[in-house]
């Protein structure tokens, strides 16, 4: 049985995407056992109206809340009773808790995870890793690093590329991931210091499968699985396609009700946008997980629903379900002792 711990405050639509999000999980998954933490008296009243197993389910109480507007170090060390602060010690405490999935302020979750939960022994930097849909059906392509790191050196880098790597095969079985650079070319010689240096690094890393740089405007193109970049431009990256792919939906849904034969149109090609749509969700997809941590945390969008909330806790479960964080260690190990050993 795999325990895990839920942050159930924090997100916009929280506790109530929290809840229904874990009643879905629990009727999904049968070998997990999942702590909501929040206040007890709201989730026990949503909670009336759910089925589920309440032999898995516990609840911690929690009065206190994280908010985005809280200084985010300052509030995991002050704000004892707030949700987030008691699910990271819960996660430190409890030997059994394996994971902790929180749809709460991002800059906390980091900061907690730094302070309470640590790195695992060798990993250099924590790194956000989120996956998005590509146009090739059933496949999709992960950032490393999304906003964890704004500034990195090559050897940083290199360690996303791994764990990013692992992460894919581990949680989502892909079979020898794709590892691009973000760049602003695909030419070899292209970019910046730091990006010419972590080409090679990469190139010559044999756990990869380097297939070089990436342009930004390929991101969803299916050619790759992985994208690795410093934290700015990752986090830039990510938000610009979210946010050109909602306005691009949103123009066509304009163009289409625009006339009367335009509406005939998009009657007839209605089913076909439902899917484009339910493609682009992130709801569909999870959330971030913060690779490199000695212990699984996984960030959803803060205006999560419950299905998204369900998606991000299935993430921990096959991280953890495959051992994904002694993969990496080991991973580390074996390349220290290497480095010891030239």
């Amino acid at each position: 049985m795999i325990k895990i711990v839920v942050d159930a405050m924090g997100g916009d639509n929280s506790p109530l995407v929290n809840v229904k999000g874990v009643v879905k999980a629990l009727g999904s998954i049968k070998d997990i056992s999942i702590v909501l933490v929040g206040d007890e008296a709201q989730l026990r009243a949503l909670l009336q109206a759910e089925k589920y197993d309440a032999s898995r389910l516990e609840i911690l109480h929690a009065p206190d809340v994280i908010s985005c507007n809280d200084k985010p170090t300052e509030a995991i060390k002050t704000k004892k009773d707030s949700s987030m602060s008691k699910a990271f010690e819960l996660l430190r405490t409890d030997p059994e808790a394996r994971a902790l999935v929180s749809i709460g302020s991002t800059g906390a979750l980091l900061a907690g995870t730094v302070l309470r939960v640590g790195r695992i022994r060798g990993v250099k930097r924590p790194a956000f890793c989120p996956i998005l849909p590509t146009v090739v059906p059933n496949q999709i392509v992960a950032i490393c690093d999304s906003g964890a790191n704004v500034d990195c050196d090559p050897q940083y880098l290199q360690q996303f590329a791994v764990m990013g790597s692992l992460y894919l095969q581990k949680a989502f079985g892909v079979h020898n991931p794709r590892v691009a650079l973000l760049n602003i070319g695909v030419e070899e010689e292209k970019g910046d210091a730091l990006r010419k240096e972590t080409y090679q690094l990469l190139q010559n890393t044999p756990a990869l499968n380097f297939v070089g740089n990436m342009e930004s405007r390929d991101l969803l193109s299916g050619e790759f699985d992985l994208v690795v970049c410093d934290g700015f431009a990752g986090n830039v990256l990510l938000k610009s396609t979210e946010g050109a792919c909602m306005e691009l939906m949103r123009l066509l849904k304009r163009g289409m009700m625009s006339s009367f034969k335009s509406k005939i149109g998009a009657l007839l090609i209605k089913k076909k946008m439902y899917e484009i749509k339910d493609l682009m969700d992130y709801n569909n997809y999870g959330g971030a997980v913060l690779l490199g941590a000695s212990k699984t945390v996984v960030k959803g969008h803060g205006s999560s629903n419950d299905d998204a909330v369900f998606h991000c806790i299935e993430q921990a479960y096959k991280m953890e379900k495959n051992n994904l964080i002694e993969a990496i260690a080991t991973h580390l190990a074996v390349e220290a002792s290497n480095s010891s050993n030239a």
